[in-house]
């Protein structure tokens, strides 16, 4: 089964995920869905200080929108703010240092967050990490799950309440087309069994991001919650993470602001405002979260399972911290 969905998934990918696969998916693009001022609003990033979510930064700054770039590395953080600042006009860019595999530090931005600022009106969870070898961070969970799955969770429930008391609030993950041939693991979100695998775990990973969109849209009307596959991209974290892959694509893969901008119509555009809460989108659309015959869909159970485990987590830390 492991075989089949591999082999659809780059097939697919051959013709739908690279430069060319974009630019066809553009010719049905509206483009006055991005012809708009968000003058006012605020945008949360986080990893916005290269690839896809300095991409977006830069293409929200550029529309007069309040950007809060959450980043790891200070010093990254500051020169890609200054090219944003630079080149869009906007001096309304802000930087907040925050290594999302810190459960605990994340806890503690998004609380410091809502007490400093009265709205925020989008969340982009755009940081995220593949690391070929297991390893933990300081409380114990691996380093994979702790920033692509809890820190996304930490960060958006502790943020939600003021999401949604601000207006249009949206709710946009970053995930990968890689998930679609995970089905998710209940019983072993942390890839504690058998080799390891650090492509696969991230692809399981961002087979959970999807869950939980699903699950948040259920949870609060309130807020339109989206996730995304960018397509395969020409970003730093593909070069360094898969450089075979990153190689044998060569000119294939999309320029960063092709696999930003279906993030960036999701924060901005009307159009995507009309839209169905808890989708997966590609280039714009939104498509199927599984592939056809690929046995990847979980039963209610599992998924609750995989909420009850997130939240006692969270829990933990939550006492640990008190």
């Amino acid at each position: 089964m492991s075989l089949y969905r591999n082999a659809v998934w780059f097939l697919n990918g051959i013709h739908q995920y690279t430069r060319k696969g974009y630019e066809a998916a553009f010719r049905d693009f509206e483009p006055q869905d991005l012809d708009v001022s968000v003058v006012g609003r605020s945008f949360m990033i986080t990893g916005a200080n290269s690839g896809i979510g300095r991409a977006t930064a830069m293409a929200i700054a550029k529309k007069g929108g309040t950007v809060y770039m959450v980043c790891r590395n200070k010093d990254k953080a500051e020169e890609a703010k200054l090219d944003i600042v630079s080149e869009s006009g906007n001096s309304e860019v802000h930087i907040h240092i925050v290594d999302m595999s810190e459960t605990q530090k994340v806890r503690e931005f998004a609380e410091a967050f809502k007490r400093q600022y009265p709205a925020l009106n989008v969340l982009i969870n755009n940081a995220g990490c593949m690391v070929h070898k297991r390893e933990l961070n300081a409380e114990g969970l691996e380093k994979n799950f702790a920033t692509n799955t809890m820190g996304v969770y930490i960060l958006t429930e502790t943020l939600m309440p003021l999401l949604q008391k601000s207006r249009d609030p949206r709710v946009i993950t970053v995930s990968s087309g890689g998930m679609l041939v995970q089905k998710l693991r209940v019983d072993d979100l942390q890839s504690e069994k058998g080799d390891f695998d650090g492509v696969m775990v991230y692809a399981q990973n961002k087979r959970q991001q999807v869950v939980l969109t699903q699950q948040w849209a259920k949870a609060n009307p309130v807020i339109l919650f989206s996730s995304m596959h960018p397509g395969w991209a020409d970003t730093p974290a593909v070069s360094t993470s898969m450089p075979q892959f990153h190689q044998m694509m060569g000119d294939r893969l999309r320029s960063v602001e092709q696999g930003a901008d279906t993030v960036v119509w999701l924060a901005l555009s009307r159009a995507a405002g009309r839209m169905r809460s808890g989708q997966f989108f590609q280039d714009r659309t939104p498509v199927a979260a599984h592939l056809p015959l690929a046995w990847t869909q979980s039963s209610a159970e599992e998924v609750q399972g995989f909420m009850t485990q997130l939240e006692t987590l969270a829990r933990a830390y939550l006492q640990n911290a008190a």
